[in-house]
């Protein structure tokens, strides 16, 4: 390939290929027929020598070549544009979407208060929130696959702070909340203390992103050197407190989220009996972004309703 023969415009329809994961819907946001996109990809695979993507029942598949190149490519996109388009952002007047990366508890946490600010701006911005599937979610953001992920990520946080300065992922701290072990009410454990062995001795329901039986509960009870039975993982903290309120089953939610399920009374809290580490909420995102005027717009609005919701929040049960 001769890199100086090279159409850039190509760029940009790979670049919303890859965004869009479907032929249709980047013409559309490319103000573009879809055969012309086509061609388009025909071009850049030609220059590039790879099939680039392949085509599915709903869209089509990058190929591993194409998931190395688009978030160099994106990020060459997002600093032209910076360089060319004015500085300023006015979110009355100029449409934006954003891809927010959460859990179902974060997000009917924090939603209600984003929504909130974004329509009485009457901003033209639009968020679309993806299920959070991992507890580190950095390849995401250095893919470019989501703008802001947002939740309780211990590790990654802490492995930010160690790079310093190095990191390519930033962070915000948006609230603290509280873990409690929740189960229904009527239930043996839900009067009187909750002791250790109690709560070794029952069955548990745990709330995993990777299907993995084994959470920071499991670790903090592995360094007591004990252990529990977990009889049934899901991916969503509504569905943990669905399936317990018919059944024997503990849970450990966020305290905060409780009120947003809408069941709220069928549920029976207790302290969990572990010496936890506090829960600290966290936006994250990458570099390419942080000076980006429309996501430093939507940033501080995922700020500030975080901090509505820590003004919000009620002290958890001790």
């Amino acid at each position: 390939m001769n890199f100086r023969t090279l159409d850039l415009n190509l760029l940009r329809v790979f670049d919303q290929v890859m965004a869009e994961q479907n032929l249709t819907r980047a013409a559309e946001r490319l103000a573009m027929t879809q055969p012309a996109v086509s061609n388009a990809l025909r071009r850049l695979r030609e220059a590039l020598g790879d099939d680039l993507v392949t085509r599915t029942a709903f869209g089509v598949k990058p190929t591993p070549k194409a998931e190395a190149l688009w978030p160099e490519v994106r990020a060459a996109l997002e600093r032209l544009r910076e360089a060319i388009e004015p500085r300023g952002f006015d979110p009355r007047t100029q449409e934006a979407t954003f891809r927010l990366a959460m859990a179902d508890a974060t997000a009917a946490t924090l939603l209600p208060a984003l929504v909130q600010a974004i329509e009485s701006t009457q901003a033209l911005t639009n968020v679309r929130v993806l299920p959070l599937t991992t507890r580190d979610p950095r390849p995401w953001l250095e893919r470019g696959e989501a703008d802001f992920a947002i939740g309780y990520f211990p590790q990654a946080v802490a492995a930010l702070e160690a790079e310093g300065g190095q990191a390519t992922i930033h962070h915000q701290r948006l609230y603290d909340g509280h873990y409690v072990c929740v189960m229904r009410k009527g239930h043996a454990l839900a009067e009187g203390e909750l002791t250790l062995d109690r709560f070794c001795e029952a069955h548990h329901l745990l709330v995993s992103f990777s299907g993995r039986a084994h959470g920071f509960v499991d670790e903090a009870l592995a360094a007591l050197g004990r252990t529990r039975r977990v009889v049934l993982t899901v991916n969503q903290f509504f569905t943990a407190g669905r399936v317990v309120t018919g059944s024997d089953l503990l849970t450990v939610l966020p305290y905060e989220f409780l009120p947003a399920t809408g069941f709220e009374e069928e549920l029976a809290i207790q302290p969990i009996p572990l010496a936890l580490q506090g829960v600290h909420v966290e936006v994250l995102w990458h570099q390419r972004h942080d000076r980006h005027p429309a996501h430093v717009w939507m940033r501080e609005r995922i700020v500030e309703a975080g901090q509505a919701r820590q003004r919000s929040r009620t002290p958890a049960p001790r």
